[in-house]
């Protein structure tokens, strides 16, 4: 059963999706529209901008789903038998079931995006990654902070897992994870705490906007961040999608729960070869490539 996999903020690169436009006229006519929706020529950026200005969140956000879902719907072989997508790549997910239109999940995302760095800038804060310490370990720390806000917020991989807060809790929880016997504890250089309590008013402006955003009968399970289940119900994945700002992405859960459902080959769609490689972390068994 094809499974296929979107990556989040961060797979991002200079010069993305110029070979997809020069490719074929589909891609071409669906890289203006995203520039149309958009109000803006972000294909400028993402052919050749610079790194920095592909890293604004405003930016990063709708190139790195509009690489991915240009990738997939102009594959031929594309037919997805589950779907799933990492953060920002779960919208791209949704528009590979047929959940949401293109037009309609670009919006979302673009709307997501904005509503994050104004979060962002209400809050200075920051993410950490942890290697190399069991789950249950990078928890209990992030649970004995008091005072300051530090959360599990990725589970990528048996071995790492991202954590998400404020600026002064993320110092402490980084110290005290290399106590424990962490290999590292690395700051990320994000513009916010992702996935945590402090994305409360983004979550806010983006529940709006879907409650009023179409969403159709998906063709195939979405298997959502904040439970890693098969979803094809329209009322759960809305629920899902907006409590995915202020929850942790479970990654690893959403592998485990695909594999066991029958889930191989994976097949990353996007930029980057992130997911396909925290696949083959988290299930050495099944196959794993790019579409």
């Amino acid at each position: 059963m094809k499974s296929y996999i979107f990556p989040g903020q961060g797979a991002q690169f200079t010069g993305m999706g110029k070979d997809l436009y020069d490719a074929s006229e589909q891609a071409k006519s669906l890289f203006e529209q995203a520039n149309t929706i958009l109000g803006f020529r972000i294909t400028d950026t993402m052919f050749t901008g610079s790194a920095d200005e592909l890293k604004q969140t405003r930016v990063t956000q709708p190139a790195v789903f509009i690489h991915s879902v240009i990738s997939a719907l102009t594959n031929a072989s594309f037919a997805p038998s589950m779907v799933a997508g990492h953060s920002l790549g779960e919208f791209s997910s949704l528009v590979a079931n047929k959940t949401l239109t293109y037009e309609d999940a670009l919006r979302l995302v673009s709307k997501r995006a904005s509503a994050m760095q104004r979060a962002c800038e209400l809050n200075p804060s920051t993410m950490a990654a942890i290697l190399g310490l069991a789950d249950e370990k990078v928890e209990e720390i992030c649970a004995s902070i008091k005072d300051e806000v530090v959360v599990a917020a990725n589970y990528n991989c048996p071995g790492q897992l991202v954590i998400s807060g404020s600026i002064k809790g993320i110092e402490i929880a980084c110290e005290k994870m290399k106590a424990a016997g962490a290999k590292r504890a690395m700051p990320l250089q994000v513009g916010g705490a992702f996935h945590s309590p402090l994305m409360e008013p983004a979550r806010e402006e983006l529940a709006r906007a879907i409650e009023t955003t179409t969403f159709n009968k998906p063709s195939c399970p979405v298997y959502q961040n904040v439970n890693g289940e098969p979803s094809t119900d329209v009322a759960t994945i809305k629920k899902n999608l907006i409590a995915q700002l202020t929850s942790p992405v479970r990654w690893t859960q959403s592998v485990q729960r695909m594999v066991k459902d029958g889930g191989t080959p994976f097949i990353e769609c996007g930029p980057g070869k992130v997911l396909q490689g925290l696949v083959k972390k988290i299930a050495p068994e099944v196959e794993a490539g790019s579409i």
